[in-house]
């Protein structure tokens, strides 16, 4: 589903999520005060290396499961989540009778989900029958206004579109919903793949697949429309803009109206794709790469109705193919996440289920996580380190040397205004209005994506709900988003290794503090900052302070620029940059926060190890994890977050207390000196 909005995350990009193999273990001996002292590798020095010190023994013995791309504390996490998930629906599937088609309370909708696609021998039996009036469809089309209405039913159904719409808060009027509408198109991850080189192996493998699918799904000559196909993508993606052209939300906001794109973007049928899409005539939106919407509408203009039509097949096809056969679902596993990212087996059938369910019903499954597994007491301690972060922050702000007095005083106000939600959203969604059975796996798909489009786009005359989320209670994951000024931390993420009640207070500090920190940096990164205390896109800087901050944040960028992950493969700082500053600010921040928590009294000495010294391996214990290569470098391709090694060492070496802390002096690797350390916020 197409998003406009920015939601900066803390995770590190799970493209493929998987179960885990009974011999993917990590064999840990965590400490009764929150950290495993078996993970270090101790031969090697923190001055060194030190993510390598705190975690090298525990990453050398990880084994990445055959149905992950990678593995760690995180994803274990992720993983226990998703057990728990899995006995939520498995619950919820045992009470559903019949075909669960009369379902209508939401843990009778999540069983049927849950159940229809657990039945197995009931999709293999349809083989590729549901994709038929689809297909159809695709086939009848003779004119653009029909290839149009193709797209703008893409909200609504499986097919495919060359451009991405959604319903979000005006970032110039952040109390209202506009539409947004952007450049979309490609089959793989990004414009690189059918651009770059190094990616020449990937795009030969994915025209093999093309014409596979098209096959399965019994297009007439598949080889040669499917280089058709190729041919018209690689186009798009050159008209495409890069991620870190998308990273400047002020570039990215372009008024326009229905005759606005009749003018500037010709070649496609926008009052067809707008009626589709079930959204009128509009007088207003938000185009987010303007040249690059007018080349792609262009593009579709001057392209023989013959190919869009293979193209909007396969798009259909791999858009359903997860939920259709074996030979569908196993085909687009085998490029998808084979391919591309390195994985060797498919995951489990309950696995997929789960996934597809929470996407569908996605809060009543979080009611029912947050019921068992969410406890009041956590979300009071939680509550109380966000103040304590939030205070550090305010004592950081108020010392700044760089900012002037005016903007440190907005920055004051923002930071005043930040609104946390912990845990659970205020208010639970409804889906009184969506059609589940326990019978039909592909409708329900179907349903659901017209469910949740409908539900966007009734939000447009309404006054825009602060109080919606856009992550589930069951998420390991946290966000912050500049419309609202707003930092959420769902309840799954506040469980070891990032909180834990009964740990040392350093561990929780540097590990969910570090979280707290790194989305309230957010707001005050290279994107966030643009965003004033009301969320609303505005400059609130001087122009001298923006050249500070600039010439601050280009500093820090060249130090992951220069780190070595691949072979010819590097971090891209402009794309990683607002998540690189949010660790530095997080876990700067962190630091302070626990500092400030002593009152003045010496840290309290553990096996060894000062509470400094607990705040830095809190943080970096939460960035154990081996990733597979195919899926290391599709990451760096696509992923705004650093490699786990990189968010452990690039932050870590720009805060002075780590120096202190571990005796780090010039000749030591991670060593900077002072005149080279970049102190941001």
């Amino acid at each position: 589903m197409f998003k406009r909005v920015l939601l900066a995350g803390f995770a590190m990009l799970a493209v493929v999520p998987a179960a885990r193999a009974a011999d993917a273990k990590m064999d840990t001996k965590t400490s009764v005060w929150g950290f495993d002292l078996a993970g270090r590798d101790t031969s090697v020095t923190p001055g060194a290396d030190f993510y390598q010190y705190a975690n090298g023994t525990a990453v050398r013995n990880l084994v990445i499961p055959p149905d992950r791309t990678n593995w760690g504390s995180f994803i274990m996490l992720r993983d226990l989540s998703e057990q728990r998930v899995h006995g939520i629906l498995d619950d919820a599937a045992a009470r559903v009778g019949g075909t669960g088609t009369g379902s209508t309370g939401p843990v009778a909708k999540t069983g049927a989900f849950y159940r229809a696609y657990m039945d197995d021998a009931a999709v293999e039996k349809l083989g590729a029958a549901p994709l038929a009036p689809a297909l159809a469809a695709i086939r009848a089309a003779k004119t653009p206004a029909d290839v149009a209405t193709l797209m703008g039913n893409a909200q609504k159904d499986f097919n495919g579109s060359l451009f991405g719409v959604g319903v979000g808060p005006d970032d110039k009027n952040p109390a209202k919903y506009t539409i947004q509408l952007g450049q979309s198109g490609l089959g793989m991850p990004d414009r690189d793949y059918y651009l770059e080189k190094s990616f020449a192996d990937k795009r030969a493998k994915y025209a093999v697949f093309i014409e596979h699918m098209l096959t399965l799904a019994g297009w007439p000559d598949a080889k040669a429309s499917a280089a058709n196909v190729l041919a018209f993508e690689t186009k798009v993606a050159q008209a495409s803009w890069s991620r870190t052209q998308q990273r400047d939300p002020d570039k990215l906001y372009n008024v326009r109206s229905l005759d606005d794109l009749a003018k500037t973007a010709p070649g496609f049928d926008w009052a067809a794709y707008f009626k589709a899409a079930d959204l009128g005539a509009p007088a207003r939106l938000i185009v987010g790469e303007p040249d690059a919407v007018s080349k792609i509408a262009a593009l579709a203009g001057s392209t023989p109705i013959e190919t869009l039509r293979a193209w909007a097949a396969f798009h259909l096809v791999i858009n359903a193919a997860p939920v259709l056969s074996h030979a569908f679902a196993d085909a687009n596993f085998d490029f998808f996440a084979h391919d591309l990212q390195g994985q060797p087996q498919q995951r489990p059938r309950w696995k997929r289920a789960g996934d597809a369910t929470e996407a569908a019903l996605g809060e009543a499954i979080g009611q029912a996580y947050v019921e068992k597994y969410f406890t009041p007491v956590a979300r009071r301690q939680m509550a109380q380190l966000t103040r304590d972060l939030r205070d550090a922050f305010h004592v950081r702000l108020e010392h700044n040397t760089w900012m002037s007095p005016a903007t440190r005083a907005s920055a004051l106000g923002k930071l005043a205004s930040f609104d946390f939600q912990i845990g659970y959203p205020k208010k639970w969604r409804s889906y009184a209005k969506l059609k589940v059975s326990a019978s039909d796996l592909y409708g329900n798909i179907a349903h659901s994506t017209a469910f949740d489009w409908a539900y966007q786009v009734s939000h447009l005359p309404k006054a825009v709900d602060r109080d919606e989320w856009g992550m589930f209670p069951q998420t390991v994951n946290a966000y912050n988003a500049p419309n609202f000024n707003q930092v959420v931390f769902p309840a799954a993420i506040l469980q070891p290794p990032f909180f834990d009640a009964s740990a040392d207070a350093a561990i929780n500090y540097g590990a969910i503090g570090g979280v707290i920190g790194h989305e309230m940096t957010h707001s005050f990164d290279d994107q966030g900052r643009k965003y004033d205390a009301h969320g609303e896109l505005k400059n609130w800087w001087t122009a001298e302070d923006i050249k500070r901050f600039e010439v601050l944040s280009k500093k820090y960028g060249a130090q992951f620029a220069a780190m070595d992950i691949l072979p010819g493969a590097h971090i891209n700082p402009d794309l990683t940059m607002g998540e690189n500053i949010a660790d530095l600010g997080g876990l700067t921040l962190a630091l302070d926060a626990y500092v400030q928590s002593l009152h003045g009294k010496p840290s309290k000495v553990i096996d060894g190890l000062t509470g400094e010294q607990r705040v830095f391996l809190g943080w970096a214990q939460v960035w154990r994890a081996k990733v597979r290569d195919d899926a290391a470098r599709q990451r760096l391709v696509v992923d705004p977050h650093s490699p786990p090694v990189a968010r452990v060492n690039g932050p870590i070496r720009n805060v002075e207390g780590f120096y202190t802390a571990f005796g780090i002096k010039a000749g030591d690797k991670m060593y900077l000196a002072p005149a080279d350390r970049v102190i941001i916020w």
